[in-house]
C-alpha cells in the first residue's frame, strides 16, 4: 500500500498517514483546485456527503476561494479515501470525527489514534469471520443443490 501524508492547515506541520493512493489524482499537486462537482465525481461522494462531512468537522479545513467557492486539494482527495475506509469498515460517524479531531490536535494524539483503529479492526475481523461463516453455509447449500438435478435422474 502506498502511503500518503495529509496536512491540516489548522495546525502546523501537522501530518497523518492516512490513505492508499488507488487512484491517481486528477492534477499534479500545485494544480490541485477543485470544486465540489469535480470531487464528488472523482470520489463518487455526493455533494450533499460532502457539504455533510465539513459540518460534523470530518472535513473543517476546506480552502475556499474569494468567492466562497470549496476548492478542495489533492491531500483532501487522499483523505476522503481513507475516510471511505473508515465507512467500509463500519466506524461509527462518531468515530471518524472523533479520529479526524485527534488528528488535528496533533502527533501526541497517536495512542488515541491507534486504539480508535485497532478497536475498529478488531470490530472488522469479527465482521470478516460472520462472513466466513456465511460464506461456507451458502456454499453447502450451492453445492446441495448443484447435487439435486443428479440425485433426481437417479431415481
Amino acid at each position: 500500500m502506498t502511503v500518503t501524508q495529509h496536512a491540516v492547515p489548522e495546525l502546523e506541520e501537522t501530518t497523518d498517514h492516512c490513505a492508499s493512493a488507488e487512484r491517481p489524482h486528477p492534477r499534479p499537486d500545485g494544480q490541485d483546485r477543485y470544486t465540489i462537482s469535480e470531487v464528488a465525481a472523482h470520489t463518487g461522494l455526493s455533494v450533499h456527503t460532502l457539504r455533510w462531512y465539513e459540518r460534523i468537522g470530518l472535513m473543517p479545513h476546506i480552502d475556499r476561494s474569494h468567492t466562497g467557492q470549496r476548492r478542495y486539494r489533492n491531500t483532501d482527495l487522499e483523505w476522503l479515501t481513507f475516510v471511505n475506509k473508515l465507512r467500509l469498515t463500519g466506524m461509527a460517524v462518531a468515530d471518524m470525527v472523533r479520529y479526524a479531531d485527534l488528528v488535528r490536535q496533533g502527533d501526541h494524539t497517536y495512542p488515541e489514534r491507534r486504539a480508535l483503529l485497532a478497536a475498529t479492526r478488531q470490530g472488522v475481523l469479527r465482521r470478516i469471520g460472520e462472513l466466513h461463516d456465511a460464506l461456507t453455509v451458502l456454499d453447502f447449500k450451492i453445492a446441495l443443490y448443484s447435487d439435486a438435478p443428479k440425485a433426481q435422474e437417479r431415481h
